[in-house]
């Protein structure tokens, strides 16, 4: 494990790269909020950053600027050199619920972004073919969302990102909402997809045993405004093992960082209501 603390600041040459990034909600107004405050980041080709922090922190915010689903008060994102300032192919987000489109069978949605790009009908099947295949979804190409588990819905989601055959996998909380075993079995998969695309992912979680368990690095966010806190390179060897020492001082570890976060959060929330 590495470990290195600093103010705001981690860098290293990345397929995204954000520089002096803030969010104001409200700016200018009596209800200005400050969500994130100043952050740089760099993601590395290929990395599985997992972003950690407590509830109302800017994670999630600061996904949906990488994503270009929200713009920036200050600062630049760029993903591949180039800045981003709208949604992009390049970029596919999951989000917590699966946001699969009821109405259209299971290989449809997977092939609904190729179909916008103009992709012919039979390809699209092919693509949802193979993709539900390695998921083992193979035989669920004409079935629909209703007819599906939560897992199995989240997998046609992932699908669904990785038929666009993205640079940058963005997930915020994707396994949030389902049972703690299909959860583990996600995550298991989740990590085998990365190594097969080659993408690079930013993951946002809540759960120190999710983050070690995918992460090649470990970003930790203070409490609002969020700012970076920490940077911890995961050197555990894959799978990682719950029970061995080195998962247990990384977890510890991880828990100190996240205490102060926590009660400041916890302390804000009991503000707003009263």
């Amino acid at each position: 494990m590495k470990m290195n603390t600093m103010n705001n600041v981690i860098t290293s040459t990345g397929s995204v790269r954000c520089r002096g990034v803030s969010k104001v909600w409200g700016d200018g107004t009596a209800d200005e909020l400050v969500a994130v405050d100043n952050v740089d980041l760099d993601v590395a080709p290929g990395e599985f950053l997992v972003m950690l922090g407590p509830s109302g922190c800017g994670k999630s915010t600061l996904l949906s600027m990488v994503a270009g689903l929200e713009q920036p008060t200050a600062g630049t994102i760029e993903a591949d050199g180039q800045p981003v300032t709208d949604p992009g192919p390049d970029r596919c987000m999951i989000f917590q619920q699966s946001s699969l489109y009821p109405w259209l069978s299971v290989a449809d949605n997977v092939g609904f972004g190729l179909r916008l790009r103009g992709t012919a009908k039979t390809r699209r099947r092919e693509v949802a073919q193979q993709l539900l295949r390695t998921m083992g979804l193979g035989d669920m190409l004409d079935k629909h969302p209703d007819q599906l588990s939560g897992g199995m819905r989240q997998r046609v989601a992932i699908a669904r990102a990785l038929a666009m055959e993205p640079r940058v996998l963005l997930m915020d909380e994707p396994f949030a909402a389902l049972d703690v075993q299909t959860r583990s079995k996600l995550q298991d998969f989740i990590g085998q997809v990365k190594r097969d695309s080659g993408a690079s992912v930013m993951f946002v979680t809540h759960s120190i045993d999710e983050a070690i368990a995918l992460a090649d690095r470990i970003v930790v966010f203070t409490a609002r405004p969020g700012r970076i806190k920490a940077s911890v390179t995961v050197d555990l060897t894959r799978p990682r093992d719950p029970r061995s020492p080195e998962y247990h001082r990384l977890n510890d570890h991880l828990i100190d960082l996240m205490r102060d976060e926590v009660d400041r959060a916890f302390a804000q929330q009991e503000g707003s209501i009263s």
